[in-house]
């Protein structure tokens, strides 16, 4: 029998589970990513493939999260996730072999979208028992408080420690939290939680909303990976900004915790059609801004901007899938989540071409921004019905 924990502790071991399976687990490799290239002899493009190798991970591990039997054990399955995934950050400190870390991304990938999906699972379940769903969105801050980690600990100890000894540092920070998420992060123990909500159309999914937030979903994936993946890479060739890259890292993680609550928010005043239209906006003025000035301050004004929307962006989609997609929202998810894959390819091969990165800044802004139109227009032609998707209901993901 599960015991009952209190919500504070489960809302702590949720963090915590986001800070090792998402913040080291598949985003310390921004920060490191100059570490890796100079140790490793890798270019840009082969930094690409590294990324999407832990993309596609991250794709299988998402469609196998969200086809589980619900008779299987989500409890166990969520805690091997969490080992797998601190196997996965040691396994990259073993040796500077592009190989090995091409293995370890793609383990990390399956290992970081199973933690976020379990975790999430066990704390809305919580969260409903207390009556409290607002509060997912606290849950969704382990994201950017794990990134903030990951850039603290590269700003400090990345030149003293070498290429591993970030890895390694991460790893350990992992471990440390690891019990906390093993012992307070259970589910109720009586499952009184309401059935999965019917779409906001009713008993049908209809087509058009789905297809226009498919495509924008496309956009943002293969737009914010450019910056996700290249962000301190990019700060390193900036002379002046060199020495502090990693913290432009931390600013991104620590504008991304509190963006799930604060977009949630925005979306239950104006909408969530609005809100993603506007964080698309803001997110793509954020990717372009360093192609057109290195100051210190517009560098570390794009990297808020950035952090302060794909996290939010994110969570409205959940948000704005549920509505739309009822019981079938998992899986939606699951499957718009292929089109992050492609993004760091074609940006590191770009960049290798001798063009450097603001080709594909431009682009990845471009498309961040193609995709802010396409949901505009969706809103636009679905007429009535769409109206009933930007009411002023307060909505969370």
């Amino acid at each position: 029998m599960v015991r009952r924990m209190s919500l504070r502790k489960v809302l702590a071991a949720g963090i915590c589970a986001l800070v090792v399976g998402m913040g080291v687990g598949r985003f310390a490799y921004t920060p490191l990513l100059p570490a890796l290239q100079e140790a490793g002899g890798m270019g840009s493009h082969a930094a690409g493939i590294l990324a999407s190798i832990n993309y596609v991970g991250y794709l299988i591990g998402s469609l196998l999260a969200a086809a589980l039997p619900r008779r299987w054990p989500r409890l166990a399955l969520f805690r091997a996730a969490l080992l797998v995934s601190i196997a996965s950050t040691v396994l990259m400190a073993l040796a500077p072999d592009p190989r090995l870390w091409a293995l370890s991304r793609f383990i990390a990938g399956i290992a970081s979208a199973a933690v976020l999906i379990l975790s999430s699972e066990i704390v809305v379940r919580v969260l409903r028992s207390h009556g409290r769903p607002a509060l997912v969105g606290v849950h969704f801050a382990g994201v950017g408080i794990g990134i903030a980690l990951t850039g603290i600990v590269t700003a400090l100890l990345g030149d003293r420690w070498g290429w591993g000894g970030g890895w390694i540092a991460l790893a350990a920070l992992s471990v440390a939290l690891a019990p906390l998420c093993w012992l307070w992060l259970v589910p109720p123990a009586a499952d009184d939680t309401p059935a999965a909500a019917e779409s906001a159309y009713g008993t049908r999914t209809p087509l058009l909303p789905v297809l226009s937030l498919a495509f924008a979903y496309f956009c943002e994936g293969a737009g914010y990976v450019v910056t996700g993946t290249f962000l301190v890479a990019i700060v390193k060739t900036m002379p002046a900004l060199a020495d502090v890259a990693p913290w432009f890292w931390v600013a991104v993680g620590l504008a991304g915790a509190p963006s799930a609550i604060i977009w949630s928010r925005i979306g239950a005043r104006i909408g969530l059609l609005a809100a993603l239209v506007v964080a698309h906006l803001v997110q793509a003025v954020g990717i372009v801004a360093p192609v057109f000035s290195d100051a210190p301050g517009v560098v570390l004004l794009a990297a808020l901007l950035f952090g302060g929307t794909v996290i939010g962006i994110t969570a409205m989609v959940v948000a704005y899938a549920g509505r739309i997609g009822g019981a079938n929202a998992g899986r939606m998810i699951g499957v718009l989540t292929a089109s992050f894959s492609v993004g760091p390819i074609i940006a590191g091969m770009l960049a290798e071409g001798g063009r450097g990165f603001s080709l594909p800044l431009m682009l990845a802004g471009a498309t961040v921004v193609v995709g802010a139109v396409v949901l505009a227009a969706g809103a636009a032609l679905d007429g009535a019905q769409g109206v009933a998707l930007t009411t002023r209901k307060r909505v969370v993901p």
